[in-house]
């Protein structure tokens, strides 16, 4: 029977200790910001998984629809051997390419990296049964932190789907995408999930939604600090404000205060005071251009190869090659 094996790289209080100094770095200044990997409770991950089913939300389906109809021509297209997907999650959307590179008899190592053990470890057995032939390697870590983990990998393609990489500002986008391109060799592959710029309106409706879904996920995080630290935030005294800033080409997802409130948050020992109409950035989510995608791809030395857009053109999936 193939087993899998799972490597842990995170320490047992990383969680803890990670939010606290978040909360204090992102809410000990002006402005307010929150990371959003805190939006991932077990509730908020319930809320995001509902999000995703909604007729306004449509990048999920939009990049579904994109490996699908193409997984077979990208493990046709790529010269890897051992596939890693970053944020894997339950790996539900990468077993079409998983499927693909095993009828392609290309499959010889799968490494999927979450920070849910838990999720990890029964998504590692799944895989395990139904790619008898494959080596599955997971990784309980941080891809932010991580990284430098990957480079015992040779002939591989980095897969980091569902336009994670536009809920990361500029700087940390840069640092994460040079930080990537050094664990890879010489003709390694990233293949890359971006939702594209497109009409304002159909933006701020998937963000928006008409259920309040979306407002309730990003309420969440106040519920979490809530419950891990302690804190006292009124749930009630904010409102959700989402926003397309044209000039950074994202959706600006934020809380703002309806009155002025005292927050305090004994596990991070802070105090905060917010004024009425203060806001809090709980997450951005920024859109893409190929223009874009090829100058901060190619500042790292990531080489665009294919890119494949869903029939609406909403979003894109894009095979990049490490050169040099």
């Amino acid at each position: 029977m193939n087993q899998p094996k799972v490597d842990v790289l995170l320490a047992a209080n990383w969680a803890a200790s990670g939010l606290v100094q978040d909360v204090r770095r992102g809410l000990g200044s002006v402005p307010r910001t929150l990371p959003p990997k805190w939006l991932y409770d077990d509730e908020g991950s319930r809320l995001f998984d509902r999000i995703t089913r909604l007729e306004e939300y449509y990048p999920t389906e939009c990049e579904r629809t994109i490996l699908r109809d193409h997984a077979a021509e990208i493990a046709a297209t790529s010269g890897a051997t051992t596939l890693v997907e970053l944020g894997s999650g339950t790996s539900d959307k990468t077993r079409l390419l998983l499927d693909a590179f095993a009828d392609a008899g290309r499959l010889d190592r799968f490494v999927p990296v979450d920070v849910s053990e838990e999720t990890l470890r029964d998504a590692a057995a799944m895989l395990a049964t139904r790619y008898p032939d494959t080596d599955v390697e997971a990784v309980v870590g941080d891809f932010t932190l991580h990284l430098g983990h990957l480079t015992r990998y040779r002939h591989k393609l980095i897969a980091f789907l569902g336009g994670t990489i536009g809920n990361l500002y500029v700087e940390e986008r840069g640092a994460f995408l040079g930080a990537l391109a050094d664990s890879m060799d010489a003709g390694d592959e990233l293949l890359l999930g971006t939702d594209l710029v497109k009409d304002a309106d159909r933006l701020i409706s998937a963000y928006d939604d008409a259920e309040g879904v979306t407002e309730a996920f990003v309420k969440n995080s106040l519920r979490v600090l809530n419950r891990e630290l302690g804190a006292d935030f009124d749930l009630d005294a904010y409102s959700y404000v989402p926003f397309w800033d044209r000039r950074m080409q994202r959706m600006d997802l934020r809380l703002r205060t309806e009155m002025p409130q005292h927050v305090t948050i004994p596990g991070a020992d802070l105090e905060l005071d917010l004024a009425s109409g203060e806001e809090i950035r709980v997450e951005i989510s920024t859109k893409f251009t190929e223009e874009r995608l090829r100058d901060e791809l190619g500042a790292v030395g990531l080489e665009i190869g294919h890119m494949w857009r869903d029939p609406s053109d909403s979003f894109a999936v894009t095979l990049a090659r490490k050169v040099g």
